[in-house]
């Protein structure tokens, strides 16, 4: 039974909806072991350096659309975290092959702490009109901040009133940071909210049609599809408000994260009646196999599916082993998102590449669709053997910098800016690929393994870094355990 209920108005977090954790140490087959067997507890930290918010999560379901509009409703400090979702558009608009380039339009309420005191109610009403008539958007997304959530400005009826009036989708998404620890929570309040307002009930089915949720990612899937017989439609950066609200259209769903993707994948199922691809996306040869064969299952396309894997195989499989050759006896870290960072960890499996360890910013123990063939880290430990040093944690940097000063990998694999700093500071290379689908299918373990290649022998930049950069972390830390703070109470540090 799906854990999908849309008839709420806000979505329930992780922690309570699924189980999720931030805090773990061991290895990712001791992790999976106990996500199975239901004995997985949360392990808190007594000191804890930063967390991520859920906001920014929200508005990257958002900011992209191409003829919407999101106000934050909170302090403009607030609105910061979403005007790199501006840049990422500018940056990768190309990329997907968007023929009219649209600037992105973001908004906040500006609440001031008088706002706070009387209420913020009637300032995100007259913001509601007023960004309405300058931009005559197709549909308005609010995005909930602390502010606004601890005062209880009612932005739920403050959102159904202006669409009354203005005859456009007004949608409230609620995701407040102090919510959820886990920052993934604003991904699934952002789904919650546009799978409730936005999509429309099927009239008809396009079979050809294939939904792809995904974050800004260059646009492979489209010459994938051509050859399969079928179409992508991305959900949501650089889609249409018309393009999400005909998704149930779809003959499938398919996700290139499932910690992005597992919600809207999940509520298009249930409530539409999508089906939804429930196994990890292709990185690495086993699991593309596996993907492509899936795909050909659901569409009725399997002769053309495996006439796929044949030629991308017989294309790609040589230059893999050559790649395997050159990278044999090499090392890797990897901190990246909780699927995605899956996906890494296959790749450098996949290229003969040892991972020293990984720093994964949270782990459901199951997704939305319930189905454990999508658990993408067990998918990894079936397929490739176990991984040691197996870390989870909400972007706590100082164990970052504490485990890469002891193990000292050949190269720092990340999914997010300002982690590589940490690699480059110890002397270490360091790589960052912002575009998720780079290392996707064949193809993509060439193009991947050629940069960590690239990254590994050209690391003279670091290694001079290294020698005139400061350390904050002090050689206290530096000589601790790791993880010293996992797992005791406060009271045991003083």
């Amino acid at each position: 039974m799906s854990k999908v209920n849309l008839k709420a108005a806000e979505v329930q977090v992780r922690e309570t909806r699924l189980g999720s954790i931030t805090g773990f140490e061991g290895s990712a087959k001791d992790l999976v072991l106990q996500a199975r067997a239901g004995t997985l507890e949360d392990k808190s930290r007594s000191f804890s350096q930063c967390l991520g918010c859920s906001t920014s999560n929200a508005a990257c379901t958002t900011v992209l659309i191409q003829d919407g509009v999101t106000i934050s409703h909170g302090p403009v400090g607030c609105c910061g975290c979403l005007q790199e979702y501006a840049f990422t558009y500018r940056v990768n608009v190309a990329h997907r092959g968007v023929k009219e380039t649209r600037q992105r339009r973001i908004f906040s309420t500006n609440m001031k702490e008088s706002d706070t005191v009387y209420g913020g109610n009637a300032k995100l009403a007259a913001s509601i009109r007023e960004v309405y008539e300058r931009t005559k958007p197709k549909a308005i997304f609010i995005i909930t901040t602390c502010s606004s959530g601890i005062i209880g400005d009612d932005v739920g009826s403050i959102a159904d009133e202006a669409e009354a009036e203005l005859g456009i989708p007004v949608v409230a998404i609620f995701c407040e940071g102090f919510r959820s620890k886990i920052w993934t929570s604003g991904f699934d309040a952002g789904y919650h909210a546009i799978a409730r307002k936005l999509i429309k009930k099927p009239l008809q089915k396009q079979e050809d049609l294939i939904n792809i949720v995904n974050f800004w990612g260059s646009d492979i899937f489209a010459n994938w599809f051509k050859r399969l017989g079928l179409r992508a439609n991305y959900l949501t950066p650089y889609a249409t408000v018309k393009q999400i609200s005909e998704s149930a259209q779809a003959k499938a769903t398919v996700q290139i994260c499932s910690t992005l993707g597992s919600y809207l994948a999940a509520a298009l199922e249930q409530e539409y009646g999508v089906p939804e691809i429930r196994i990890s996306p292709p990185y690495g040869i086993a699991q593309t196999d596996r993907w492509f064969r899936e795909l050909g299952k659901m569409t009725g396309k399997e002769k053309e599916a495996e006439q796929f894997i044949k030629e991308e195989k017989e294309k790609w499989l040589a230059q893999i082993e050559e790649l395997r050759n050159k990278l044999k006896g090499k090392t890797a870290y990897v901190t990246a998102g909780a699927s995605h960072g899956h996906s890494l960890l296959a790749l450098l499996k996949e290229l003969g590449i040892k991972p020293r360890g990984a720093a994964i910013f949270h782990h459901d123990p199951i997704y939305d669709n319930e189905a454990e063939s999508s658990d993408t880290l067990q998918n990894v430990v079936n397929d490739y053997g176990d991984i040691e040093n197996y870390n989870v944690c909400n972007k706590q940097e100082f164990e970052l910098v504490n485990i890469l000063n002891k193990i000292r990998p050949d190269i720092l694999l990340a999914r997010h800016g300002g982690m590589t700093l940490w690699g480059a500071k110890l002397g270490i290379p360091s790589l960052l690929i912002g575009d998720e689908h780079y290392g996707m299918g064949y193809e993509g373990i060439v193009k991947y393994g050629n940069r960590i290649l690239e990254t590994i022998e050209n690391d003279e930049f670091v290694k001079n870094f290294s020698k005139h950069t400061h350390n904050p972390y002090s050689k206290w830390w530096l000589s601790q355990e790791p993880f010293f703070f996992l797992g005791k109470d406060i009271k045991e540090e003083i």
